[in-house]
């Protein structure tokens, strides 16, 4: 080849890699925390925002009107802060939590419906469900707990060997999802405490998140496997196929129809992914917070909007933003 034709062949490949680029900006984004969001959450049909930061508070916004709908301050101890937040697949009820407390939030009308304090280690995950019926807990010292918040039925989870990491909730509360450092994700009934599946990692389980209809679950581990399994009979469906030989995930979510998946890593990192395959479709970077040292941003969360063209991102960087999905015969 020519140093003409190589000249023209690398400025082409830097037009297609800035069109692509391009495609790839946020088309909109909102400051959501002035000085970075610490934790955070977003509904399914990401309609709110709910965000732990160190000056602020949690704060919930309402991503339609795009107001800050409320400011909750939970009755924490000096040297804590609330870590995990989670809201309700219905979006009636939001939970947040510390490390030995936490609060549960009627959305509708901003206030507090229960305050509550462990006793025993501290909280690692949480979730709850519907109507803010229940929470889910994973703790420090190896225990998951399940908690009906309307008649006091408590469950405590004995079958994993090491501290907990991240847990789900189905949105009726009957199915939790479970992952710990001892290299295993549980998927068990919430009623018995009986285990339905068992997934085995070569490391120890970081990530998971259930389908809200009840079709698939994802485990991840903190080194290189990404599985997305079959609920019904355990079976593996796929794999996320990716080179990286550390690949952590900080968020995950499924679409409505269960065929895509969206993941966030501590990276800015963004990817869309097909279910059936486990092929990556398309990624994006969440913007770091300007003046940022160093120059990164942790995707907090993810969540598709309702008809699927675009999704929504909180980030450490306190900015929620908003991406364009390409159509299907774009992606090749």
């Amino acid at each position: 080849m020519s140093i003409f034709r190589t000249f023209l062949y690398l400025q082409c490949c830097t037009l297609l890699i800035a069109c692509s680029e391009q495609k790839e900006h946020a088309t909109a984004s909102y400051e959501h925390a002035a000085r970075g969001a610490f934790s955070s959450a977003l509904s399914h049909d990401g309609r709110y925002s709910l965000i732990s930061s160190i000056h602020h508070g949690v704060a919930l916004w309402d991503n339609q009107q795009q107001v800050l709908k409320y400011q909750w301050f939970q009755q924490q101890d000096q040297d804590s802060l609330v870590h995990t937040v989670a809201i309700a697949f219905d979006n009636s009820h939001a939970v947040t939590a510390e490390k030995t407390t936490f609060a549960v939030w009627n959305i509708n009308t901003g206030d507090n419906v229960g305050y509550y304090k462990i006793k025993t280690a501290t909280i690692r995950d949480i979730a709850i469900s519907n109507q803010g019926r229940s929470v889910l807990y994973g703790r420090s010292d190896n225990v998951v707990v399940y908690l009906n918040l309307e008649t006091g039925r408590r469950i405590e989870f004995l079958g994993h060997q090491e501290k907990i990491n991240v847990v789900d909730l189905s949105p009726n509360g009957r199915f939790a999802l479970s992952g710990s450092n001892d290299y295993v994700a549980y998927f068990w009934d919430t009623q018995s405490g009986q285990v339905i599946h068992r997934f085995n990692h070569p490391n120890r389980v970081t990530q998971v998140a259930l389908d809200p209809q009840g079709r698939y679950a994802f485990t991840a581990d903190s080194m290189a496997q990404a599985h997305i399994w079959q609920l019904t009979t355990g079976d593996l469906v796929s794999k996320l196929k990716y080179i990286a030989r550390q690949k952590i995930f900080t968020a995950v979510r499924f679409n409505d129809q269960a065929t895509r998946l969206l993941t966030g890593s501590p990276n800015r990192l963004v990817d869309l992914w097909q279910i059936a395959d486990g092929e990556k479709i398309q990624s994006w970077h969440v913007t770091p917070r300007e003046g940022s040292k160093p120059k990164s941003a942790v995707v907090l969360d993810v969540a598709f909007t309702n008809d699927d063209t675009a999704l929504l991102t909180e980030s450490s960087s306190g900015i929620a933003e908003r991406f364009t999905i390409r159509e299907a015969n774009e992606h090749n």
